[in-house]
């Protein structure tokens, strides 16, 4: 398969939530057509309105209650990938859909397979996505709409496991940047024992970006120097049971 331009990607998620209508959004562990156009949507880094305006475009082909963009002929770069894809049975379309979404691609989709065999329903699709890949996402296009990071230079540290997801640099000094996403309007976050310690020695120089209510309408609030401010954070210890395999060679 040839690689997928973005403007691709948003057509074939669009195909999927109209082709399989429910039964995709509950295979992916959505809720709503709403909470997975925000997901995908800005974890492609698209607005969310584009993925639902391509399921619009193809409903008027499929048997559901909408009735799409049934007024007027498909578009031809649109029948394009439904010629493609369409033949695509519900788990084989899933896969595709988390390829091209997923930033790290198979790893990703890897990681999950291993997390839903070990029984960590929190590491689904949708959840992965809204605790990382769509909020990142979310931060990097809005980031810069915020006054107090206006001039400073980005970098993703993602892959670093420094205690922060981005670094914010300007000539004098940089700001370490840990999103949090969150499928609902409140609740809690957790920190890393390493995020918390690398917020206290930051301090002021540390924010927590938290994006907001993607089942809805995404928002986001930020914390400066989280661990001096209004937000009371709680000590949790947990044991764990370590499994090894072992073998002689």
């Amino acid at each position: 398969m040839k690689k997928l331009s973005l403007r691709e990607k948003s057509i074939l998620a669009g195909l999927y939530l109209s082709k399989f209508d429910m039964d995709g959004l509950h295979y992916l562990d959505f809720d709503s057509f709403t909470e997975a156009f925000n997901v995908i949507g800005l974890a492609l880094g698209v607005q969310p309105a584009s993925v639902k305006n391509y399921r619009d475009e193809f409903d008027p082909l499929f048997p559901n209650n909408r009735k799409g963009w049934h007024k007027r002929p498909i578009r031809g770069y649109c029948k394009a990938i439904y010629d493609t894809f369409n033949g695509l049975q519900l788990d084989e379309f899933a896969k595709l859909l988390k390829q091209i979404v997923y930033k790290e691609h198979d790893i990703d989709v890897l990681m999950e397979e291993v997390a839903r065999k070990e029984g960590d329903k929190e590491q689904t699709f949708a959840k992965r996505l809204i605790t990382g890949q769509a909020a990142e996402q979310y931060f990097k296009t809005k980031y810069k709409e915020i006054d107090l990071f206006a001039g400073f230079e980005i970098e993703d540290t993602t892959k670093l496991g420094c205690g922060f997801d981005f670094r914010l640099i300007s000539p004098s000094v940089f700001y370490g940047v840990e999103i949090k996403g969150m499928n609902e309007a409140s609740g809690n976050i957790a920190m890393t024992n390493k995020e918390h310690s690398v917020a206290s020695l930051l301090k002021d120089r540390y924010f927590l970006f938290v994006v907001k209510n993607f089942r809805e309408n995404p928002f986001h609030e930020f914390y400066q120097n989280p661990l001096g401010g209004k937000l009371i954070f709680n000590r949790v210890e947990q044991r764990t049971v370590q499994v090894n395999w072992t073998t002689k060679v």
